[in-house]
C-alpha cells in the first residue's frame, strides 16, 4: 500500500494551522473545543453517530458530521410551517435565502412540516474559520428570524 494520497482522497487539516487530522469527526471536534474555548463556554463533543448541539441565544443549532455523504451539516429549527398563508410564508423564506441568511438558508423539512436555518459543507479541507463562520451565522439567523416569523405568520 502506497502512503502517497490518493488525488480524490479527502483532506482533513486545517489551512491556518497546518493541524491533520485523521477523520472528519475528530477535525470537528477539535473545532467544537477551540469554538468552546474562545466563547468561555463548554460544548459536548459529537455522538456516536456524528451529532451535538450548540446553544446560539434562543436557538439551537445541531452540528452533523454525515462522514457516508461527506458534509457538516448545520440545521437549527425556526418553527412549524404555519396552515394559513403558506403562499406568502415560503415567499418570505426565499427572499430571505437570497441574501440575509448569507452562507446558510432556510430549508423545510417535509416530514416533520418544519423550518429550520440550515447550511450544508463538504467536510474536506474544512478549516476553523469557516466552521466557526457557519455555526455564527446559523445561530445569529435562527436565533434573529425565529421570533420574528413566528409573530408574523
Amino acid at each position: 500500500m502506497s502512503d502517497v494520497l490518493s488525488p480524490n482522497a479527502p483532506v482533513y487539516a486545517d489551512r491556518s494551522t497546518g493541524q491533520v487530522f485523521p477523520d472528519a469527526r475528530t477535525m470537528v471536534n477539535a473545532y467544537l473545543a477551540q469554538f468552546a474555548d474562545r466563547a468561555g463556554a463548554t460544548l459536548d463533543e459529537l455522538d456516536d453517530s456524528g451529532y451535538t448541539q450548540v446553544r446560539k441565544g434562543s436557538a439551537s443549532v445541531g452540528i452533523n458530521v454525515l462522514g457516508d455523504h461527506g458534509v457538516l451539516l448545520l440545521l437549527a429549527p425556526v418553527m412549524s410551517v404555519p396552515k394559513a398563508h403558506k403562499e406568502r410564508f415560503y415567499r418570505r423564506l426565499l427572499e430571505l435565502s437570497f441574501l440575509t441568511t448569507a452562507d446558510a438558508a432556510f430549508a423545510i423539512d417535509a416530514q416533520k412540516d418544519e423550518v429550520y436555518v440550515r447550511a450544508l459543507r463538504r467536510l474536506s479541507g474544512l478549516d476553523y474559520e469557516e466552521f466557526e463562520d457557519l455555526l455564527e451565522t446559523v445561530g445569529k439567523v435562527a436565533d434573529e428570524w425565529d421570533d420574528v416569523l413566528r409573530k408574523e405568520f
